[in-house]
């Protein structure tokens, strides 16, 4: 009797097996990866459901800094800068302080807007750039967009929530612009390469 039993547990043993084995493909389907860090093909956050629009990997100079992810709602064309719902993902390979996430931010947006543009927006950078937390390699921060709200996560918790659309733009800007941080991972991100 115990013979039958061990020989009925590996056979639901191996069935398990080779169905998880069928599943992987599937499974993969629905995620994409860039340099070990994987990223769901849609996403539902806030009420607005979000497809993939492109992922790469950002480096800066010999470092490769992060993967990214963009994602939209309801367009199949890219359109990072209107005011279509939008989302951006990031995940660290590196550790990194929030002074410089600080700065980093009001250098790049200082570089890609008037300086009349930038002065309209200058103290909701400045409340934006009081969320950022410190970060470490495997972190994730979500720069969302809903249509009404511009929201900053890190690892699913909401440091920002602020409701205006040229922030927004602007901020998504600093990767997906007409003069982004690197032209190679905003072609990347918007699924030209």
């Amino acid at each position: 009797m115990s013979i039958c039993l061990l020989g009925a547990r590996r056979a639901i043993q191996w069935s398990l097996l080779l169905a998880g084995l069928s599943l992987t493909p599937w499974a993969m389907a629905n995620n994409v990866t860039e340099k070990g860090e994987v990223f769901e093909r849609t996403v539902e956050e806030h009420g607005q459901r979000y497809s993939l629009i492109g992922s790469g990997v950002f480096r800066y100079m010999i470092w490769t800094a992060y993967a990214g992810a963009y994602y939209q709602a309801g367009e199949s064309e890219p359109q990072p800068l209107s005011d279509v719902p939008r989302r951006l993902e990031l995940a660290y390979f590196h550790a990194i302080d929030a002074p410089d996430f600080s700065e980093a931010t009001t250098e790049s947006l200082q570089k890609s807007l008037t300086a009349y543009e930038f002065s309209q927006l200058e103290a909701e950078v400045e409340a934006f750039n009081q969320s950022y937390q410190d970060v470490e390699p495997q972190d994730r921060y979500v720069l969302s967009w809903d249509g009404d709200t511009l929201r900053l996560a890190l690892n699913g918790d909401t440091l920002y929530e602020g409701g205006n659309a040229e922030l927004a733009s602007a901020m998504f800007g600093i990767w997906l612009g007409e003069r982004p941080l690197d032209e190679d991972f905003r072609d990347a991100l918007l699924g030209k390469n």
